[in-house]
């Protein structure tokens, strides 16, 4: 982004981001395409993980390429931690985040987001035969859960239950799976493909299984489903973005890479 690269004038600073501006009103075609580079946290399995020979893969990987060629932004993938993805985005480390983050009123103060692509629901999670019922919370009190620290995950349990449970936060949901596995927590509560990949609650034979239903609501926590984040004064950014994803939809692009990843669907009610 040239005004930001540079010492300019400010009227050749000015003309910079008014060019920009045009560039990502629409022409996805255009001849310099821009560098962006795009933060995600890993490992988070199906939406991104690193293969054995340590490439980056998964579904918000192969959705994001796929982006970015109609967008004809040349991009590039940044690794970070979820504890800091928003800090990092604000200190210019990189140029957007799509890494199954939530629209939601408080982080909406900090970043711009584009419309939503996906709607993945949380389940709370303990093992198989426990007989546990999230919606009878005084049957928990004293049990011991895991979420991943700084999600929506962490305010709807912190919210709703930090009287009776005993809240451990943690990196990663892999963490969170580990301490599961050796019995230091009695319940997870995490993102319903993570669940899947990581304590195969699918699994009729396997350790773990879902407790009540798949959640996505109340909207004030949970927000309208996972978006692109960039910085506030990057609206030509997100509208790229925005143009890229209505693509996706309306070829059936979106629909195929969804049903490579997942069994049930993830658009949020906004695309269907």
């Amino acid at each position: 982004m040239p005004a930001r690269r540079f010492s300019l004038p400010r009227r050749a600073a000015s003309l910079a981001l008014l060019a920009l501006a045009t560039l990502g009103a629409g022409t996805a075609g255009a001849d310099e395409p821009r560098t962006v580079r795009i933060a995600v946290d890993v490992p988070y399995p199906p939406f991104e993980y690193r293969t054995a020979d340590g490439e980056l893969a998964g579904f918000e990987i192969e959705l994001g390429n796929e982006l970015c060629q109609r967008a004809a932004l040349d991009c590039e993938w940044v690794v970070q931690g979820w504890d800091g993805i928003i800090p990092g985005l604000l200190a210019r480390k990189y140029d957007a985040i799509l890494s199954s983050m939530r629209i939601t009123a408080a982080r909406e103060r900090q970043v711009l987001f584009t419309e939503p692509y996906a709607m993945s629901p949380k389940v709370w999670v303990a093992r198989r035969g426990e007989g546990l019922d999230p919606a009878a919370p005084e049957a928990l009190d004293g049990l011991t859960v895991g979420i991943q620290r700084g999600t929506t995950q962490d305010t709807y349990v912190t919210e709703r239950y930090a009287d009776v449970l005993d809240i451990r936060r943690y990196a990663t949901a892999d963490d969170i799976a580990l301490d599961m596995e050796s019995g230091r927590l009695d319940l997870a509560f995490i993102n319903y493909p993570m669940a899947i990949e990581t304590l195969a609650i699918d699994d009729p034979d396997g350790a773990f299984t879902q407790m009540g239903e798949r959640i996505n609501s109340p909207e004030a926590i949970f927000g309208r489903g996972n978006a692109i984040a960039v910085r506030q004064r990057d609206a030509a950014l997100a509208e790229r973005f925005n143009q890229a994803l209505d693509e996706v939809y309306a070829d059936g692009t979106f629909e195929r890479l969804m049903a490579h990843y997942f069994d049930y669907d993830l658009r949020p009610a906004s695309r269907l």
